[in-house]
């Protein structure tokens, strides 16, 4: 059955995690928790990993313990110069022009973040619609939900009919379970049975379209 809809996650799929943007966001993560919260150092470590594993993202168990409100939280950990690590993609860029499927990202961050770093990659015209936390009303990846969710945003696509790129085998999971086609991108990756395939960059997905049913077109 021939892909007509992809679903991007954004950081660490659309550019390299070697960069050290997600390590920066994870400090203010804990500075948050620390400042804003009064949270002991010692245990700020712990406690963020446990929240992102029990609930898809940090924010989400701090909304659930500590009742933080979400602007404020996003707003702080996305303080960041991104352009000291991120910088424009013309070959991201020509590669998304070249796909006939409609194309969305599909992130359990901030459309706010998710524009700013779209727009320093100067790939921000590529994507039908970004399909934020907001959007999702704080449901995240991996939970079922936000993928259910993703789909009615995206115009209830059928799910066999779509493709979920994620640098997290997690987060493929649901994406598995409702029949999408599931594509690891992670430059250390592992066969994963979350996978259907698994590519070291986003760029190597011109060599899977053919399995997508897609060829690509020639617009630039």
């Amino acid at each position: 059955m021939a892909i007509t809809t992809l679903f991007f996650d954004l950081d660490d799929t659309l550019y390299s995690n070697k960069n050290g943007l997600w390590l920066a966001i994870r400090e203010r993560m804990s500075d948050y928790m620390a400042e804003r919260l009064g949270l002991p150092l010692e245990i700020i470590p712990e406690l963020r990993r446990r929240y992102f594993t029990t609930y898809g993202t940090t924010l989400r168990g701090l909304q659930k313990h500590h009742q933080v409100d979400a602007d404020d939280y996003l707003a702080y950990v996305h303080d960041l110069p991104l352009e000291n690590y991120i910088q424009p993609a013309p070959d991201l860029r020509t590669l998304l022009k070249e796909l006939s499927q409609r194309r969305f990202i599909f992130t359990n961050a901030d459309a706010d973040h998710a524009m700013r770093v779209l727009k320093i990659l100067r790939i921000q015209d590529c994507f039908d619609g970004i399909i934020d936390v907001r959007s999702l009303e704080f449901a995240c990846k991996p939970e079922v939900e936000a993928y259910e969710r993703a789909l009615a945003l995206a115009g209830n696509p059928p799910a066999q009919n779509c493709a979920m790129l994620d640098d997290s085998a997690i987060n493929l999971a649901a994406a598995k379970r409702l029949g999408m086609t599931t594509i690891l991108v992670r430059r250390d990756h592992d066969s994963s049975s979350e996978a259907d395939y698994a590519v070291s960059s986003i760029l190597e997905l011109r060599q899977i379209l053919p399995q997508l049913g897609d060829q690509a077109n020639s617009t630039t």
